[in-house]
């Protein structure tokens, strides 16, 4: 069963062309990871397919409501406590029950501590378990495992192994590798628009 493709996806940012001819099918249980250096478009790339920007062209196939994207920020309310946070995003995502997530990513004995209070570490383990509250089938992550120490990364591989296990799907931009069998790569070097030849500075100045 398809989670989620793209069809000769081309992006953009600020108005300058990243990628073109992205195409990939993720289908129920696989996870892609993003390759490539700093500023080649993974988290333009990861923001288009998360509906918070169009493409420039192509088209992209999921079924609604389906996606959860975590950032670089972990989008935290700092005076709400750990369970109030995980709270928010489940009743905006209309879900409910933050146990598992906070058993999980180890965050029970700081349930009702304010978001603002936690290492850099808690932090993006409450950022990401906001993605088991959503109730969403694919996961987009942008650097998921920055901020976390060995055991952390560990931690979070395990349930994103469960995600995929039930039924779950993936899209990761990250320079360090997941320790998940059969995860497929996408090498976003190869998809780079090369700026001069494409005439789009007037255009982008409009």
């Amino acid at each position: 069963m398809m989670n989620l493709s793209a069809h000769d996806l081309s992006v953009a940012r600020g108005g300058l062309p990243l990628l073109q001819s992205v195409n990939f099918r993720l289908d129920a249980g696989r996870a892609l990871m993003l390759r490539g250096p700093n500023g080649i478009g993974k988290t333009t790339l990861l923001r288009v397919l998360a509906g918070l920007q169009p493409p420039l062209s192509g088209r992209l196939e999921t079924t609604s409501d389906s996606v959860a994207y975590v950032g670089h920020a972990d989008g935290l309310k700092s005076t709400l406590t750990v369970s109030e946070n995980l709270a928010f995003w489940a009743s905006i995502f209309g879900q409910t029950g933050i146990q598992a997530a906070l058993e999980r990513f180890n965050l029970t004995s700081l349930q009702n501590r304010p978001a603002g209070m936690l290492s850099a570490g808690q932090k993006r383990r409450l950022g990401l378990a906001r993605l088991m509250v959503t109730g969403r089938k694919v996961w987009l992550l942008d650097e998921p495992t920055v901020s976390l120490d060995a055991t952390n990364v560990v931690l979070f591989t395990d349930v994103l192994r469960d995600h995929l296990d039930a039924g779950g799907s993936a899209i990761i931009a990250s320079h360090l590798d997941i320790a998940i069998d059969g995860i497929e790569k996408l090498d976003l070097t190869t998809l780079r628009v090369d700026l001069e030849t494409v005439d789009f500075l007037g255009e982008a100045l409009l």
